[in-house]
């Protein structure tokens, strides 16, 4: 399970060294690709795995389906963290999340998410209210 909200730099070749919470469940590999919101989503690669054993059971003759597949699988990166657990992350994908230098990393259960700081701080400051409002719909009794 990952947590937490990390602020790791990516470096000058493209790479973020991942947090050292998030290493060991992502030594054995791990993908990269685009999220909702303009951010980007890390899987470790056993639950990528999952993930696409799920979508080969959905039905591929349905547009939604297909467009969703599409932009999901098409900008994945498959990688494996080196020793100090820097992952490359492609110009294609950094592009896509509009990833400066500063960057926010964070723990949403299953996956990390990877945002630009500052698009994290909007997205944050927009969302907050809303968080908040939301609580007993989304979770009732909590």
């Amino acid at each position: 399970m990952f947590l937490g909200t990390y602020e790791p730099r990516l470096d000058d070749k493209g790479r973020l060294i991942l947090p050292a919470k998030f290493r060991e469940p992502m030594a054995g590999g791990i993908v990269i690709t685009r999220g909702q919101d303009r951010c980007l989503y890390a899987y470790p690669r056993v639950e990528f795995e999952r993930i696409l054993e799920r979508m080969q059971d959905a039905s591929t003759t349905s547009k939604r389906n297909r467009d969703y597949m599409r932009v999901f699988l098409s900008g994945a990166s498959d990688e494996i963290p080196d020793k100090q657990g820097r992952v490359t992350i492609t110009a294609n994908l950094r592009n896509y999340a509009g990833l400066s230098r500063e960057l926010a990393v964070i723990g949403a259960g299953t996956k990390v998410e990877i945002w630009d700081l500052e698009s994290w701080n909007t997205y944050l400051d927009e969302n907050e209210q809303a968080f908040a409002d939301i609580s007993e719909e989304v979770l009732p009794g909590l």
